[in-house]
C-alpha cells in the first residue's frame, strides 16, 4: 500500500526557486516510476514530471527548462526542483506512482501548497 508524505512547499516570488520533498513507504514505491503532479485553483490535477526506477525523467513542456526530479532510492525519497518559479506554477504539489493511468489512482496525498506571487 503506497504512502507518501509531501513537503518544501511555500510561498516564493516570481523568478524565485523551491524544492519539494516526496517520502514514500514501502517497495511499490521503491521498484515503481514517481510523478509529481499539481492541481491549481479551480483546475483539474496534472502531471508535471517523473522519473523512473534507472533515473530516466520526463517533463510537462511548461517546466521542462525549469524544474528537474531526482530521487533517492535509499531514502524513498523524490525531489522536485522548482527554479524560474511563475504565478502560473501556483497549485498544490502532489506525488504519487507514475504507472499506467495516473488519473484513476484513488490515493493521494496531502500535497503540498507552492504560491508564486509578488
Amino acid at each position: 500500500q503506497l504512502h507518501v508524505v509531501e513537503s518544501g512547499g511555500g510561498v516564493a516570488l516570481p523568478g524565485g526557486s523551491l524544492r519539494l520533498s516526496c517520502v514514500g513507504s514501502g517497495s511499490i514505491f521503491t521498484y515503481n516510476a514517481i510523478g509529481w503532479y499539481r492541481q491549481a485553483p479551480g483546475q483539474q490535477r496534472e502531471w508535471v514530471a517523473s522519473i523512473n526506477v534507472g533515473g530516466n525523467t520526463a517533463y510537462e513542456d511548461s517546466v521542462k527548462d525549469r524544474f528537474r526530479i531526482t530521487r533517492d532510492n535509499a531514502k524513498n525519497q523524490v525531489y522536485l526542483q522548482m527554479n524560474n518559479l511563475q504565478p502560473e506554477d501556483t497549485a498544490v504539489y502532489y506525488c504519487n506512482l507514475a504507472q499506467g493511468d495516473w488519473s484513476s489512482y484513488t490515493y493521494w496525498g496531502q500535497g503540498t501548497q507552492v504560491t508564486v506571487s509578488s
